[in-house]
């Protein structure tokens, strides 16, 4: 399954750079979303190297996940894909 990196999680004047915002393909509600929960994700940088994250929790009712990877992702990666492999 794949999916699409959003944006960093943030606030009005904050910006929290360890947790990620992740559309996935055909997860379109918070009931679907949930079952993805703990699921381990995949970013692959344009040189080849491999990031690993995991899915944490819901962020908001359409289907948005919040995802925490082992290493900051670059701002880069921001409309980039991602692959759940687990």
């Amino acid at each position: 399954m794949k999916g699409i990196i959003l944006s960093y999680r943030r606030g009005k004047h904050t910006q929290n750079v360890n947790q990620m915002l992740v559309e996935l393909e055909g997860v379109d509600s918070k009931e679907k979303a949930e079952k993805m929960i703990g699921k381990k994700l995949v970013w692959k940088s344009p040189g080849d190297k491999e990031i690993k994250g995991e899915i944490t929790a819901v962020h908001g009712g359409k289907g948005v996940l919040r995802a925490k990877f082992e290493r900051n992702l670059p701002g880069q990666a921001v409309t980039t894909k991602v692959e759940i492999v687990e």
